[in-house]
């Protein structure tokens, strides 16, 4: 099972990762922060000491076609907020 599947890379994220050494991730819905902390740890070598997890529901989305109006709704979604030890950080744009 894939835990990790992106970093959130917005102004908020990146204000809190520089400041308060936090960063955020979307993860697999069925992960718990057990499994969120041994991912991170294992992928980024970083110590976490709190993982905080939030379940964003669906979009509602409304589109005006010529064959009339088409409802759709986006994936839910999980977000975790992993704090990391004093000292360690996180490059995102190293391995691009």
């Amino acid at each position: 099972m894939k835990v990790i599947f992106e970093p959130i890379i917005t102004e908020k994220a990146t204000n809190d990762s520089e400041l308060r050494n936090r960063y955020a991730f979307v993860v697999n819905r069925e992960a718990n922060k057990i499994q969120i902390k041994d991912a991170v740890e294992k992928r980024y070598n970083v110590n976490v000491e709190k993982v905080r997890t939030q379940i964003y529901g669906s979009e509602r989305k409304t589109k005006y076609t010529k064959k009339g109006v088409q409802r759709t709704k986006t994936n839910i979604k999980k977000k975790a907020i992993v704090d990391i030890q004093d000292g360690d950080s996180i490059d995102f744009y190293n391995n691009l």
